[in-house]
């Protein structure tokens, strides 16, 4: 059976001055599926995902070429070109990094700040989203008696669920995630690993992790990241 595409990379480069991070990436990643990219320590796992939202622009010395195409519903659109607003874009493609990082404000406030941003002032909207948000991120229950409270008072698995309800709530397309349970215990664990599951039914996921059980119990697809080249992987139990 066909695969549906969301995104699609061809001899993409990314440099760091003139060092090479990541050569000649030919990649296709699969619409409303969860895709594991694994791979020794600093082969550039991070600027992959950072390549996806184009948060490598905020990296002075960094520079992208190739193309990068991702269908958002309307047919496949190169997000590097100047003219694409990466406002826009990022709207689109979430980033939940491995340590969680709630903003210095209560916790009603960190879930409304993407809409903020976004120009949305209708507050019976906004309480609508974060709630829905919230409730995705499987946190609702216990912080619904709790809104008002600095985020940084939750449990580290709380906050990184949090960072994804936050991610979650302008409605993105992709969802990318740096080891977002690394720093986590196992229970926490389990709830972002049923968490992400139930998310990409309407979302595309990318996880970066180090973890080969949590890739075997969640991943649809394996890519591994070394040599600056990525590559499927097809090796069942690898060690990573």
């Amino acid at each position: 059976m066909k695969k549906n595409i969301q995104i699609r990379m061809e001899n993409l480069w990314f440099y760091y001055h003139d060092r090479v991070i990541l050569e000649n990436i030919h990649a296709e990643i699969e619409k409303n599926a969860v895709t594991a990219i694994s791979g020794p320590s600093g082969q550039g796992k991070s600027s992959f995902l950072m390549i996806l939202n184009r948060l490598w622009e905020n990296i002075h010395g960094a520079k992208v070429k190739g193309r990068e195409e991702i269908d958002f519903g309307k047919g496949f659109e190169d997000i590097h070109r100047k003219t694409y607003p990466v406002h826009q874009l990022r709207q689109r493609v979430g980033m939940v990094f491995q340590t969680p990082n709630p903003l210095p404000m209560n916790i009603y406030k960190n879930i409304a700040f993407p809409l903020t941003l976004m120009g949305e002032k209708n507050k019976a909207k906004i309480s609508s989203r974060v709630e829905a948000a919230l409730k995705k991120a499987y946190l609702w229950d216990e912080v619904k008696d709790r809104l008002s409270e600095n985020a940084e008072t939750l449990s580290g698995g709380q906050q990184q669920r949090l960072c994804i309800a936050r991610a979650m709530v302008p409605e993105p397309a992709v969802l990318l995630l740096d080891e977002p349970t690394s720093s986590l215990d196992e229970a926490s664990v389990r709830v972002i690993e049923d968490l992400l599951l139930e998310l990409k039914k309407n979302c595309t996921i990318i996880l970066v992790s180090h973890y080969m059980d949590q890739i075997r119990r969640i991943a649809d697809h394996r890519l591994v990241l070394s040599d600056r080249r990525l590559r499927p992987d097809t090796v069942k139990d690898r060690d990573i």
